[in-house]
């Protein structure tokens, strides 16, 4: 039976982000319907161009470079790609950021509002990160 797993992402740092990713992979792969609302510090790596990598917190996040594990963002598209996957921006974010949908990456939805992402997220798991 599917479930439903609802994703908050906050923080900027890889192993979070990184934890978050391969939840929301696997749980897509599996049947799962998940949907990732990226806000605060999570949110800047999804817009185009955005080159750096996110700070670790560490050993395991440095590791992580190492042993060519695949980066969250990969990670992140592939649940979008495979699975039944969403991942919603902040709208109070991109308002602080000053951002457009058009600034972000194109496997992302919709701008959200944390209320409409709570409401939605009703009845299924919610993990934050």
């Amino acid at each position: 039976m599917a479930q439903k797993l609802n994703i908050i992402c906050v923080t900027g740092s890889r192993e979070k982000l990184q934890m978050a990713a391969m939840f929301a992979s696997v749980a897509a792969a599996t049947g799962d319907e998940v949907s990732i609302f990226l806000s605060m510090n999570a949110l800047p790596y999804f817009v185009k161009g955005h080159a750096g990598d996110a700070p670790v917190e560490g050993e395991l996040g440095a590791l992580m470079s190492q042993k060519g594990v695949p980066p969250f963002k990969q990670l992140f598209q592939q649940a979008v790609e495979l699975g039944d996957a969403q991942i919603l921006p902040c709208s109070m974010a991109m308002d602080l950021l000053k951002i457009t949908h058009d600034d972000l990456d194109p496997e992302l939805g919709p701008p959200t509002g944390l209320t409409r992402f709570l409401s939605d997220a009703e009845g299924g798991q919610m993990l934050t990160f």
